[in-house]
């Protein structure tokens, strides 16, 4: 069972461009919440955007920045309302398990997301259930993720760390650029920044182990959508992977361990660690199949 969830400040649901991207892309993916940071349109046209959209339920949260639309395998009861976020708990009816989920879209003063950093703390102190936090932070966590325009002091993005490695929060990396704003000006004018993220916490990892988080093309708006995709864990019998002294001895191997070894991805050091092991194994058995074929087979018939 797969379940997918759109996070995007589509800086406006007025802008067809933008807006028929959304409906585009649920009808390819089928969400289960698509989740808009600043619509820039009055609440009171929420339920018209919902059945655009094809979604059953709708919700605003208190100032209108972000909105939520909600299909109809989603039962969920609001647990934290501001003017940065929406925290609800979500109980998804085909996977049978409640979900906590927080909907970000921040202040762009660092003194004004401190409030955000506290309702973190707070929803984080004693959770014990599977929890995402998606959205649009307004700030990166470190010089690496930004290109371009003035130099970045650690003071300006340490409150935002701080608070993901004090709420249990972890970022599992993406597919595609992972700067998600862009300025939109040409040349040494240029800004990019990373500004959207999704993070969870340990609960949700074991929940969804095969969770992948992708940042697709910005179009309609200077932020780029990200498409989660949960998988839940199956219970399966997997063959143990056994290394073979004599892989290193073919003129190949090095190279099939050196291509795989290449990440292509962003994360948590120790995270980025275990799949860098995870597609070596999956190369080596590949090649190993190809190369002496079923070694344990003619093994057995011996």
């Amino acid at each position: 069972m797969m379940i997918k969830t759109l996070f995007w400040n589509i800086r406006s649901v007025k802008t067809q461009q933008a807006f028929h991207r959304v409906i585009n892309l649920h009808r390819e993916h089928a969400f289960f919440i698509v989740a808009l940071m600043e619509p820039f349109q009055k609440t009171k046209h929420i339920q018209r955007y919902m059945k655009r959209i094809g979604m059953d339920n709708a919700y605003s949260n208190i100032n209108g920045k972000i909105w939520l639309f909600l299909d109809i395998v989603v039962e969920w009861e609001l647990l934290n309302d501001t003017e940065q976020q929406v925290t609800i708990k979500v109980y998804h009816k085909d996977i049978g398990k409640h979900i906590i989920m927080t909907f970000i879209f921040t202040k762009c003063s660092s003194l004004e997301r401190l409030g955000l950093w506290d309702n973190l703390y707070n929803i984080a102190n004693d959770m014990e259930l599977p929890w995402v936090v998606g959205g649009d932070f307004n700030v990166i966590s470190s010089e690496e993720e930004k290109i371009g325009g003035l130099l970045v002091y650690p003071s300006e993005y340490e409150d935002f760390a701080f608070c993901v490695n004090s709420s249990g929060l972890v970022d599992l990396g993406y597919k595609g650029s992972l700067l998600t704003w862009w300025n939109g000006r040409p040349n040494v004018e240029c800004i990019f920044k990373q500004l959207d993220r999704i993070l969870v916490n340990l609960p949700f990892q074991n929940l969804f182990p095969n969770t992948e988080m992708e940042y697709l093309i910005r179009t309609g708006s200077d932020h780029a959508p990200l498409l989660m995709i949960c998988g839940e864990n199956t219970t399966h019998l997997v063959k143990p992977f056994k290394f073979l002294n004599f892989w290193t001895k073919h003129e190949t191997f090095k190279d099939v361990v050196s291509q795989n070894w290449v990440a292509d991805f962003i994360g948590d050091p120790f995270w980025m660690f275990k799949q860098k092991l995870r597609r070596v194994k999956i190369a080596l058995s590949k090649w190993s199949k190809l190369t002496y074929g079923d070694i344990f087979k003619q093994l057995a018939i011996r």
